[in-house]
This record gives structure tokens, sequence and C-alpha cells, in this order.
């Protein structure tokens, strides 16, 4: 994943920064709506959040998004491969990803959480949990794992407003993240 996915040549196509984030027992997935293609806003409510599993995993991606729907619908055929084991199907795609020609050229990095863990996914075979309850990924990744970071350090907000106020300063700090977000939300077994 080291260059930006390009449409025509030398125009590289930007589009959506992802957040996700832990909090007393709750998660919250969320994304801006922002494409762009070069300096010019293409779209500005793309949904690149989503649940899978019958609303059991929440799935973010940034990059392609026929590329993101592909992984997500290859994530849920793991899932239902390998029973359901959340851990374990995102291995398994991760590997195939990773090593399948087929999959291989698929331009997208994904974020995927349940109940228990959040992982990172991409096609390098990289599977990633999150040390401090945060991921982020996309064009305002890290402006916005720094904003949840320090709002997690410093504020009794929830994982929901969170995510909403760290995907709003990144919507003030990168040109191609904008302040149409979609959240949604999972809740920790008790």
């Amino acid at each position: 994943m080291s260059e930006e996915p390009q449409l025509e040549p030398g125009v590289p196509i930007r589009s959506t920064t992802v957040l996700c984030v832990r909090r007393d027992g709750k998660v919250a997935l969320g994304a801006d709506g922002q494409v762009s293609m070069g300096n010019t806003i293409v779209k500005g409510s793309a949904s690149k959040v989503r649940t899978l599993a019958k609303g059991q995993i929440l799935a973010g991606f940034a990059g392609s998004a026929a590329d993101g729907l592909t992984l997500c619908d290859l994530l849920e055929a793991k899932l239902d491969s390998v029973g359901g084991n959340f851990t374990r199907a995102c291995v398994e795609l991760a590997k195939d990803w990773r090593l399948e020609r087929r999959y291989r050229r698929l331009e997208a990095l994904m974020i995927v959480a349940d109940k228990e863990r959040s992982l990172l996914l991409s096609g390098t075979g990289d599977v990633i949990e999150a040390e401090d309850g945060i991921l982020a990924i996309g064009s305002g990744g890290n402006y916005a794992l720094s904003a949840a970071r320090a709002l997690l350090r410093h504020s009794e907000l929830d994982a929901r407003g969170l995510v909403e106020a760290a995907l709003a300063i990144a919507g003030e700090i990168c040109v191609f993240t904008n302040d149409k977000t979609k959240i949604l939300e999972l809740e920790a077994p008790r």
C-alpha cells in the first residue's frame, strides 16, 4: 500500500477517514464521507462503514469502495467457514489477501471489530490489534488517531462521543476529510 490508488495517471484518489474506539465496554466505528480525486471532491457522503454477521461485527474500509466491499464479503464468507471465530476469520482473510493472486490487487485497508477486539487488516498480511482500543486508517487517519488518544486520556466522552469529536478534529485539519460522518456501535457482553 505504498501508493495512493489512481483513476487517471498521476491523479491520486483519496477517500475516507475511519476511526474505531473502545471505551467502557462499548465500541464505536465511524467514517467521514469524502472522496477526492486530485484536488476535487467527487463525493461528500460515501458510506465506508457497515455491519457484518447480522450486526455482530463492525467493518470500515479506506481505499477503493469496490475493493472494500469485496473484502467485507470475503470476511463474511470466512466467518461462515470458521464457525464464526472472528479472530481466525480475520487471520485467514489477511493470509488469502496477501497470498492469493486474485486478491493481491485489492486496494483498501480495513478496520473490523466485534464485541471483544478491534483489528486492522491489510493486504500485506497484517492483523493488528489496538493496544489502547483505538485504530484509524485513511487520509485523515493519523489526525483522527491523535485526537482520539488525547480525548481518551483527557475527557469522559463515551466511545461514540470520542469518535464524533476525533473525526470532527480530523475534518478540521485534513483536506480529504469532511464532516458528513456515519457511526456504528456495539456493546460488549456483560
